[in-house]
């Protein structure tokens, strides 16, 4: 995954896991797995999300800023569930 002017968390590295419910959502959300990994290797930033344990990595798709949630696992090195997010533009 992508270094970018940012000193990435240990976990960036791990390979990804996807749960069965993230496949059921990328039509709805308009993506598919690879668009996800192309997002991530993209990504500019991460932040701790609202939920404990979760984060939020800033990236874009198809020209418009996006957020990725992901869950990191310590016990299996993956970084969990992830799911893609458009954010709104204020």
């Amino acid at each position: 995954m992508a270094k970018r002017k940012k000193e990435w968390p240990p976990w960036w590295g791990w390979e990804l896991d996807l749960p069965d419910h993230i496949y059921e959502n990328m039509p709805v959300r308009g993506f598919t797995e690879v668009d996800l990994r192309g997002m991530m290797e993209h990504a500019t930033d991460y932040r701790p999300d609202i939920e404990e344990g979760r984060w939020q990595i800033e990236t874009r798709f198809k020209g418009q800023p996006w957020e990725v949630i992901v869950e990191p696992v310590p016990e299996k090195k993956t970084p969990g569930g992830c799911d893609g997010l458009r954010r709104e533009l204020r």
